[in-house]
């Protein structure tokens, strides 16, 4: 039998023992998230300038008929048409101008007959001129119809060659390579001179005419790239083409001109945003997932060697291909948690995909 002081010590031990702290498995902290963690990327990117303005054609070509009181007949084109240069668009009625043409031929044949006689007589009269057959004034006679006949015939053929270009108006063709963008030719319809028949953009080509803020004009130049965030999020690139010679007074802006490419079709009258880019610098970029926005502040999560995260605010810059660039803030060996942080808080212990757990 134990003795009583032994047994009150056992008894005591296994009491404390018993109303000690938790467990190893109880004192170890939960990781609330698995995260995926990268290092900032330096990265080589253009300065940028913001700018937004409209979609609208290089140049627009207007098509309308150059002669009049003549009735359509046939419509060869519509609106969204690709044509060529010298392709015939609408035809018009030729009935009375050809009819005019006919007369005008046989004008011209009658000029050239009395041309014939008329030189003829000319002719005869120079060569008994000095005989005294005719008198001078009969030869002069001779003389001035073989001038005036052949001024007439001059002014026949002038006649005919006008009323052939009419003939010609009545085929309306493409000024040049384009897409059809309006079309107010009516089947049956009789047209006066000048009626607009079409619009045309030429080569197909749209270009941004963007508004940029003032202070930036001086570092822009002809033939650096332009980027706008086309239909559906599509990126479509571009070149300076011409900057705009003069401000607004109201806005401080000025219009930079910027060719688009033909091949990707973007559509004319949209209001797009976009960039221009200007000197190509260093940028220390992390994805923009990484990102938290709270209380209109950026924060980014870094993970510490203790597998804790610490949130750090910074300044962001730039932004290109689902990388944004941070100004300050952060330091270059920072390991960043790539997403999910809206879900951590401060000091919250995490688990780094990818290790043992």
């Amino acid at each position: 039998m134990w003795p009583t002081h032994i047994l009150l010590v056992l008894l005591v031990g296994a009491g404390l023992s018993a109303t000690s702290g938790p467990s190893f498995a109880q004192q170890k902290e939960a990781a609330v998230l698995t995260v995926e963690i990268t290092k900032p990327t330096e990265r080589k990117w253009p300065e940028t300038v913001p700018a937004s303005g409209w979609l609208k054609p290089w140049h627009e070509a207007i098509i309308a008929s150059e002669i009049g009181e003549l009735r359509i007949t046939e419509v060869l084109a519509d609106v969204g048409s690709i044509v060529s240069k010298g392709q015939l668009l609408v035809r018009l009625a030729q009935e009375s101008v050809l009819a005019d043409v006919r007369k005008e031929e046989a004008a011209v044949e009658t000029a050239k007959a009395d041309l014939a006689k008329t030189k003829a007589n000319a002719e005869r009269a120079r060569k008994v001129q000095d005989s005294g057959a005719l008198s001078d004034e009969k030869v002069t006679e001779y003389l001035i119809a073989e001038q005036t006949a052949a001024a007439d015939l001059k002014s026949a053929e002038a006649a005919l060659e006008s009323q052939q270009i009419k003939l010609g108006q009545t085929m309306i063709t493409a000024v040049d390579d384009g897409l059809i963008t309006s079309r107010s030719a009516q089947l049956g319809a009789v047209v006066s001179s000048g009626t607009e028949l079409f619009r045309l953009l030429r080569q197909e080509r749209v270009e941004w005419q963007a508004e940029v803020s003032a202070r930036f004009i001086p570092r822009i130049k002809e033939g650096l790239v332009a980027v706008i965030n086309g239909p559906g999020n599509t990126r479509i690139e571009g070149h300076v083409r011409l900057i705009g010679p003069t401000v607004s007074t109201e806005t401080g802006r000025s219009i930079v001109y910027v060719s688009l490419p033909t091949q990707d079709h973007p559509p004319e009258g949209l209001y797009v945003t976009g960039q221009i880019e200007l000197d190509t610098t260093t940028a220390v970029t992390v994805p923009e997932t990484a990102l938290v926005f709270r209380d209109g502040i950026n924060y980014i999560f870094t993970v510490g060697e203790d597998r804790r995260v610490t949130r750090v605010r910074v300044e962001t810059g730039r932004r290109n291909e689902g990388e944004v660039e941070i100004l300050s803030g952060l330091k270059q060996n920072s390991e960043v948690v790539v997403s999910g942080g809206a879900f951590l808080s401060d000091n919250a212990l995490v688990r780094v995909e990818g290790e043992a757990q």
